[in-house]
Parts: structure tokens; C-alpha cells; sequence
């Protein structure tokens, strides 16, 4: 198989595996048809005003002054007085988008929107608002449009402030705030005077909705713990007292309004959200107003050990916490519309003030409304599935589900409301559980399918690897083997019969791929089985002690780097091992100085994976010392190679360019710095200088001579002022430190090619990219070049992880890109993070190809073995996947799954465009020759 047919062959083969993760972890869970459920009883209340601090952390809500008062002395009064509280328990990821949807429609973030962004949801769903009579919306263009698309005609009006306000450089972002409460004081206004929308804002099952952003933009620009975010949180409690008169007094103090006060997410001490963390999962929840239980004085002690009660200083007054879902319920039984039927949230009785009766009618609309939804699961599970093939869910079965609903009637007939209730609640955590069976009912099946051709293309890149890149003993007999005619007609069979089941059960097309796949992979590894004789009959000449000792090793070194996902430190650990190596294999005796060189460059580079990947304060200074090191280092490379290799003097004007463009990016992070603190904006020509850097980054080497350090140097340069205005403390550090460290490995695989008595000495400067292109087959495989491939492997997981935690979203510092953009953009940001990600991953992949280079290998052999390795680290994450314990560990265990596939997938990629970077020359304009002495 052709190079480019086998990059296209694997390319498509780990395609469909990242892809096959979605559909068995990443499918909707939401179903369509059910019919609306409300509760047959008139409403406590005609309407509902609902506002959501957006980024309100429950601590910074609920936590005093030192002096003993309050920050926000409305909604503390109404929590000791005339409201209920509680903490409101969020779920990842803990962004704006899931947030409002768990609040507003009643269930969890649908994780088959994870690749649409943040303001649409891929699949239609039901909500609160979409079930009142009118609502009127105020707040973010980025969550607002969202829920007015979802709405059923046109009863959802929207009001919105310009995206570019939401500025992460304002002078004060508490003026989106200002601006919402503004608005909705005019809208009462006009509505005074306009007898049309008077007509409709009296109008019962109104919602009014308040998203408040300005919090959760100062909480990113300035910390949680600013004065901008806490004296933030005062201005909305004063908004939110006068509103409460404004509403008040427009409805004559009927008291038929009810309030809901809440948060969509909480925030980390750093600035950032998205993950697991308390201080992003814990947020504030008072309920006041009509059909609201009062302040509840307790002095018993209640049951929340986590001290917070405490801390507060709330341990008088009754707390209960919801989980954010429950919400949405509350708000439809509070003003009487339909429970939204895609809610799997659990009305809070602890929140009502209302006779039984009702609370028991509303538990049991609840409990039907997520019946409903479970009987349409199994239906549709029915109907694409063999009668004798399918198992229903025990708990739940069609008698079970007329017993449970004929017994709840019956106990509120008798008016046994309490038994009511709890019977309710024992059915709607059954109709969960099921709902959860045959949303996974397919994931075995699918799963097992998946590890097939998983394992059956690994064996296979094996095969390929025996056959075409290791010194074998060829049988004559089967070198010239024939077509297995048998083996071709049962793989025929094989596909027949499993499109014929797929085709029976109805199941989608990517089910076809799946489970289709692992039967041309397996045929072409059982096509290769020669090669497997020739392995056997080899094994008496080859060193098998030695061969195992490696073996043990790499599989040692690959748990190792599966550990490294879940604790960073063990890359340290690695890194240290790894120090040692030119004193183990004897190369130090003689290479002195480059195996030292090694040991310290391994041992720097391992103080930055146990450097804290979050919470840290900028440290602008250490930018620009990142910057003056880079020169350094340059400088001094320049320095010492002018006798080997002289500059033309075009490339010295290129490094000098590139050195001096090095030296204004070390710069501007720290005017930008100095400028957002000042509150003056983002500079116009720092973002131009920025912009132009990004833009420019790949291109610029292609100037640059294809000699060997003189185009790793000016890749080197151009990357690292792009890094530098991406860094915002010791991240800076990191790049040239591990250039250093690719640079010593590239002298260092010369001399351990050397010690192998593989080839005479050429002299690495004088070694040119464009001229090495064509070097296949000019050597075999040896067993020192597993080594070399694990080291890269290594060395690419370690650019991944050493300076954050790409697994979790809250672990960059959204000031990382200050210098290109301050206005929120999640697109624009997200990009500008991934590429400070995949900057390292260059640096590493041009060192690769140059050792190839370097140790005369076909590009092909080497990164056949990183394939091996690479796929066997996803097999393993793909058994480690979970769909139990916490949302984190759910969450965590697929990431880690998508980051190794994609992984993958893209050093395919990049070792196509690390060939372009090194290998090709861009010429603007005509040069004259120049001859090298």
C-alpha cells in the first residue's frame, strides 16, 4: 500500500473511531411527542419574575462583611423573612448556555450540543417560557435568542444589548446590568401608557426574565475576589429591590407575583468556569412572593455537614437545596403552565406554601410529565429493535407503570397526600433510571463492535511494520502468495449478514460503519498472516531477551502516560527517568557535555508539569524574561555556528527581523497588562502587532534557509512571539526550555546512531531539509528506534499537558488572549487557546522530523511505531470511559478518550504541514546566488 492511500486508509479509520464516541456516549437524550402536563388547580400566582445573576458564586451572595453586614441587604431580608433559600447545585459544564437551559427547560446540558457552541441547543426542546402566555426577556445576545427560537409562535420578546459590550477591558462591566434594569423600568413605564401591552403584561402565566452579565464579566477580568465583582453583586441586589417596587406597584400589591432569584454557574478563584469545582457548582437560590413557603426559623441543627451554614452564619433559618433542574418545575407550579416536557427535574415541596392537595396534584403531574417521557424511550427502543431480542426495564414494566399511576389516584382520593407524594417520587426516580437504560441500551453492542476494529487496525500497522521495515527472514513460499478466494467469500458472508440485522432493526447509518468496519480491517490483517510465519521463523536470530526488555519497558512507559492524564506530576516522574538515559546506555562517555545538556534540560522541563495549572496570578515579568531567554539562546546559537555555517546575507537579515519581532512581543503583554489595569482599553496597535504575529507565524520560516537549525531556528522565533503574547506568567518559560531540550535530542540521536555503528558522522548543520526528502528504505528498523518513537510520544503528550490541563475547560486564563481580543467571543478565544496548545506540539513534531532525517529512516517507519503506541493509549482510554459516578468523572473519562483520538487524527495532519514547514522555501522575490564556504 501507497504511502498516501495508507495516510488516507488510517486517517478515515480513526475518523469513524472519534466520530463512534459521539454516538455512543454523545446522542441526545431528549424525545419528542409527549403530551404537556399542568397541574388541574388554580396557581398561587399570576405571574413569575425571574432574574439570573450570571457568574453569582453562592459564597460571595451569601457570605458577611467582616464588620457583620451584608453586601446585598435585600435578599438577605427576604431570606429571613419573607422567602425561602437554598443552594442550587449546577452541573458540568458549568457554562452560561447548559446553565440557563437546566433552569429555564428542566434538563441537563444535552451532551450532543458539545461541537454546536454556546447559543443554540442541536435539538428542539420544550421550557418554561415556551409554555407561558407572553415573556419578556432582558439581558445577552449570547443566551436570550436561544430560548425565543425554541418558543411556539411569537409570545417570547427579547431585548438586547450589542455584543460588543460585553467587553472583558470595560471600565465597568456593571453597566450591562444598569442597562437591563433600565429597560425593564421603561418597559413599565410605556406599559402604563400603552394599552396593548398593559392588556398583555396583566395577563396571567407572564414570565419576566432578567440575565444579568455584568458579575460574570467582571469575575472574568478582574477575580471573584475584586472589588469590581463584590461591589457588582450590591448594585444587582439594589436593582433587584427596585424592581420588586416597580412590578409591586404596577399590580396594585396584589400579591399574586412570585420572584426567583438565581445564578447559572458559580465561578473558580482564578476567573474562569466549566468544570466540577464548588466554587462553580454551588449557587445562591432565594424564592419569594406569592405561593412561597416564608423564612422557616430552625434551632435544630439540619443536615448539611458541609459548613457553609456556618461560614454564612444562616444556621437559623431553614436551607434547601435543589438541584438546578428542579427549578423549571417550581417556576411552572408557582404560575400554573405545563411542567416543559423535556424536565427531569423534581418539584421542591420544601418551596411551596399551599395546601396537600396541591403539592400532591403537582407531584404527581410531575412524575406523569417524566413517565411520559420514559414510555416514549422504550417505544421508540421497541420499535428498532427484534422482538426477542429486547428487554424491557425491569423496574418499570407496562403493569408496573398502570400500577403506580392507578395507586397515586387513588391515594389522593383518599387524601393520603403524604403517601401520594412519596410514591410519586419513588416512580419519578424510576422513570429516570429507565430513561438512563434505554438511552445506553445500544453503547455494549456498539462498543464492542468499536474495540474490534480498534484492535484488528492495530494488528494490522504491526503487520505492516514486520512486512516493509524490519529485517525478516522472507519464506520463499510466501512471497509470492496467492489470493485466498475462501477467506474473500467468508468476510462476504461476515458483511451480509450483520447489514442484514442492522438492516431488520432499522438501526442508523453510522451504525452500519461501526460494526462494518472491523471486517475489511480484520481481512487485511488475516491476508498479512505470512508475515507472522516469517516472525516465527525469524525468532532464533533475533535478541528476544532484549526484545522483551523493550516491550516491558514501552508498555511501562504507556501506562505511564495514561496515568499522566489524570496527575500531571507523573510526567515529572518521566521526565526524570528519562534524564538518565544517555548515563544508562553508555552514551555519556562520549558525548560529555550534550549528555549533561539532556539531564538538565529533562530536569527544567519537569518543574512546569507540578507548577499549578490554575489559579495563578499574571506574572507579566516572567513573559518578557521568556523573551530576553529566547533571544539568548539564539544569539548564542548564531554566535557559535558562524564558522560552520555562515548566513547569506539574507537570512541574517531574517533572524535579526525575527529576533527583534521577539523582542516587541516580550513587550506588549506587558503594556496590554498595564493598560487593562488602568482601565484604558486594549491598545489598538498592540492588537494589530498581535494579529499580524499570529498571522504571520507560519509563513515567516518559509523565508528562511532550509539548512537544518537555520530553519528549526526561525520556526523556533516565529512561534515563540506568537507564544509570548498568548502567555501571561511562567507558561512563557516553557517553550524555550523545551526547544532547548528538542534541540540537545537531535544532537544526541546522531551519537547514539553513532555508538550503533549505523553511519559515519555528518555534520548536523550542514544537513539540508529540501535535500533529505526522498530517504526511504535506507535503513531497516531497529529496536532503538521503538525508543526513539516513544520519546516523541512522550515529548508530544508532555507539550499537551505541561502547562495546563487541556481535559478541563476552566484551566486557561481567558487574559491569555488580551492581546488579540477583549470583547467575549467563545470561537475566537476557544481558537487562540488551542493554538497556544498546538504551538508546543509544532516545536515537537519539526524535531521528529528532523530525527528522521537525522538517523536516516524512511518518515514512514518511525511514525508507524507512534501509531502503535499512540493507538494503543486510546484503546485504553476507551475502556477507562465511564458512564456513572459524577458528571466530572463522566465528562473527564470521554475527554481524555477524544483528546488521545484527536491526537491521533492530528499528527497524521501535522506531519503533513511539519514536512511543508521544514522542507519547502517561499521566495517573495528573485535572489542572487550565494555559495557556501
Amino acid at each position: 500500500m501507497r504511502m498516501i492511500t495508507f495516510f488516507l486508509v488510517g486517517l478515515t479509520v480513526h475518523v469513524v473511531f472519534f466520530i463512534s464516541i459521539f454516538d455512543i456516549y454523545f446522542t441526545s437524550p431528549l424525545v419528542h411527542g409527549m403530551t404537556p402536563q399542568a397541574i388541574p388547580l388554580a396557581p398561587p400566582a399570576s405571574r413569575l419574575v425571574l432574574v439570573v445573576a450570571d457568574g453569582l458564586r453562592a459564597d460571595s451572595l451569601f457570605t458577611l462583611l467582616p464588620n457583620g453586614s451584608t453586601r446585598a441587604p435585600f435578599l438577605r431580608s427576604v431570606m429571613e423573612e419573607t422567602g425561602t433559600w437554598g443552594v442550587s447545585h449546577t452541573r458540568v459544564p458549568t457554562e452560561s448556555r447548559p446553565g440557563h437551559v437546566a433552569l429555564i427547560a428542566g434538563f441537563y446540558e444535552d451532551v450532543s450540543a458539545v461541537a454546536k457552541g454556546w447559543k443554540e441547543n442541536p435539538v428542539e426542546f420544550d421550557s418554561v417560557f415556551n409554555e407561558s402566555r407572553h415573556t419578556w426577556c432582558w439581558g445577552s445576545p449570547d443566551i436570550l435568542p436561544m430560548f425565543a427560537k425554541g418558543a411556539s409562535g411569537d409570545h417570547v420578546h427579547t431585548y438586547t444589548y450589542p455584543a460588543a459590550e460585553e467587553d472583558f477591558a470595560s471600565t465597568d462591566a456593571s453597566r450591562l446590568d444598569t442597562w437591563v434594569f433600565t429597560q425593564v423600568k421603561s418597559f413599565f413605564q410605556s406599559a402604563k401608557s400603552n394599552s396593548s401591552l398593559r392588556a398583555s403584561v396583566l395577563e396571567d402565566k407572564n414570565v419576566f426574565f432578567l440575565h444579568l452579565l455584568g458579575i460574570d464579566t467582571n469575575g472574568h477580568a478582574h477575580r471573584p475576589m475584586s472589588k469590581e465583582y463584590l461591589d457588582n453583586i450590591g448594585l444587582v441586589d439594589t436593582g433587584v429591590a427596585e424592581l420588586v417596587s416597580i412590578v409591586e406597584e404596577f399590580f396594585g400589591y396584589d400579591g399574586r407575583t412570585a420572584y426567583v432569584f438565581t445564578s447559572d454557574h458559580g465561578m473558580t478563584n482564578w476567573g474562569s468556569h466549566g468544570a466540577g469545582h464548588p466554587s462553580e457548582t454551588l449557587t445562591p437560590l432565594v424564592v419569594w412572593g406569592a405561593g412561597v413557603q416564608r423564612a422557616l426559623r430552625v434551632t435544630e441543627p439540619q443536615l448539611y455537614d458541609d459548613g457553609y451554614l456556618q461560614d454564612w452564619k444562616l444556621e437559623h433559618l431553614h436551607r434547601a437545596d435543589v438541584s438546578q433542574a428542579d427549578i423549571a418545575p417550581l417556576m411552572a407550579s408557582l404560575i400554573g403552565v405545563p411542567f416543559p416536557v423535556n424536565s427531569v427535574g423534581v418539584l421542591p415541596l420544601l418551596y411551596l406554601n399551599n395546601s396537600d392537595l396541591f403539592k400532591a396534584e403537582s407531584m404527581y403531574t410531575n412524575a406523569i410529565q417524566i413517565l411520559q417521557q420514559f414510555k416514549m424511550k422504550m417505544t421508540q427502543k421497541k420499535e428498532t429493535t427484534l422482538s426477542f431480542l429486547f428487554t424491557p426495564y425491569q423496574q418499570l414494566t407496562e403493569s408496573k407503570q398502570t400500577e403506580f399511576t392507578h395507586k397515586a389516584r387513588i391515594l389522593i382520593q383518599l387524601e393520603k397526600y403524604g403517601d401520594a407524594i412519596s410514591l410519586c417520587k419513588s416512580l419519578i426516580s424510576r422513570s429516570l433510571e429507565g430513561l438512563v437504560y434505554y438511552h445506553t441500551y445500544d453503547r455494549f453492542f456498539l462498543g464492542c463492535s468499536v474495540v474490534l476494529g480498534f484492535v484488528g487496525w492495530t494488528s494490522y500497522v504491526v503487520m505492516v511494520i514486520l512486512k516493509t521495515h524490519a529485517s525478516l527472514h522472507r519464506h520463499p513460499s510466501l512471497l509470492n502468495q496467492t489470493r485466498s478466494y475462501t477467506l474473500e467469500r467468508l468476510c462476504l458472508c461476515v458483511t451480509v449478514v450483520i447489514a442484514g440485522f442492522l438492516l431488520i432493526q432499522r438501526s442508523p447509518i453510522t451504525y452500519y460503519i461501526y460494526c462494518l468496519l472491523p471486517v475489511p480491517v480484520w481481512y487485511s490483517v488475516l491476508k498479512e498472516s505470512g508475515t507472522l510465519k516469517d516472525l516465527i521463523k525469524s525468532a532464533p536470530s533475533l535478541p528476544l531477551w532484549k526484545c522483551l526488555g523493550y516491550f516491558v519497558l514501552v508498555a511501562f512507559g504507556i501506562e505511564l502516560l495514561v496515568v499522566s492524564f489524570f496527575h500531571r506530576a507523573v510526567l515529572t516522574v518521566g521526565l526524570a527517568v528519562l534524564s538518565l538515559w544517555p548515563f544508562m546506555s553508555g552514551l555519556f562517555g562520549k558525548a560529555k557535555f550534550r549528555s549533561l545538556s539532556w539531564f538538565l534540560g529533562c530536569m527544567f522541563l519537569a518543574l512546569f508539569p507540578l507548577m499549578p495549572v490554575v489559579g495563578r496570578e499574571p506574572n507579566i515579568h516572567l513573559v518578557t524574561c521568556a523573551g530576553l531567554l529566547t533571544l539568548f539562546t539564539s544569539a548564542c546559537y548564531l554566535w557559535s555556528s558562524r564558522q560552520r555555517t555562515p548566513l547569506s546575507f539574507g537570512d541574517r537579515q531574517q533572524f535579526i527581523t525575527q529576533m527583534l519581532h521577539v523582542a516587541v512581543c516580550s513587550y506588549v503583554p506587558s503594556l496590554t497588562h498595564s493598560s487593562l489595569q488602568q482601565k484604558q482599553g486594549l491598545p489598538l496597535l498592540n492588537q494589530i502587532i498581535s494579529w499580524t504575529t499570529l498571522g504571520s507565524s507560519i509563513l515567516v520560516p518559509l523565508l528562511s534557509s532550509t539548512r537544518l537549525f537555520h530553519r528549526l531556528l526561525s520556526i523556533f522565533l516565529s512561534l515563540t512571539a506568537t507564544y509570548l503574547l498568548l502567555s501571561t506568567g511562567s507558561e512563557a518559560l516553557f517553550l524555550p526550555v523545551l526547544s532547548w531540550l528538542m534541540f540537545v535530542w537531535i544532537n544526541i540521536e546522531q551519537e547514539a546512531m553513532l555508538a550503533q555503528g549505523v553511519s559515519g558522522r555528518q555534520e548536523l548543520s550542514t544537513i539540508d531539509f529540501a535535500a533529505n526528502i526522498d530517504i526511504a528504505k535506507i535503513r531497516h528498523l531497529k529496536l532503538d528506534d521503538i525508543r526513539r518513537s516513544y520519546f516523541f510520544v512522550f515529548f508530544i503528550i508532555t507539550a499537551f499537558f505541561g502547562t495546563g490541563n487541556i481535559a478541563s475547560i476552566n484551566s486557561f486564563d481567558p487574559a491569555s488572549v488580551y492581546c488579540f481580543l477583549t470583547v467575549f467571543n467563545p470561537f475566537i478565544m476557544g481558537g487562540l487557546m488551542m493554538w497556544k496548545v498546538i504551538i508546543p506540539f509544532i516545536i515537537v513534531m519539526c524535531t521528529f522530523e528532523t530525527i528522521q532525517v537525522v538517523t536516516q529512516l524512511s518518515a514512514r517507519s518511525l511514525f508507524l511505531i507512534v501509531l502503535v503506541i499512540s493507538d494503543l493509549m486510546a484503546l485504553h482510554f476507551f475502556f477507562l470511559v465511564q458512564d456513572y459516578g459524577s458528571w466530572l468523572d463522566i465528562g473527564t473519562s470521554i475527554s481524555h478518550y477524544v483528546i488521545v483520538m484527536s491526537m491521533t487524527i492530528f499528527l497524521m495532519l501535522l506531519s503533513v504541514v511539519t514536512h511543508i514547514l521544514t522542507s519547502q522555501r517561499l521566495i517573495l522575490w528573485r535572489r542572487h546566488k550565494s555559495h557556501f564556504t
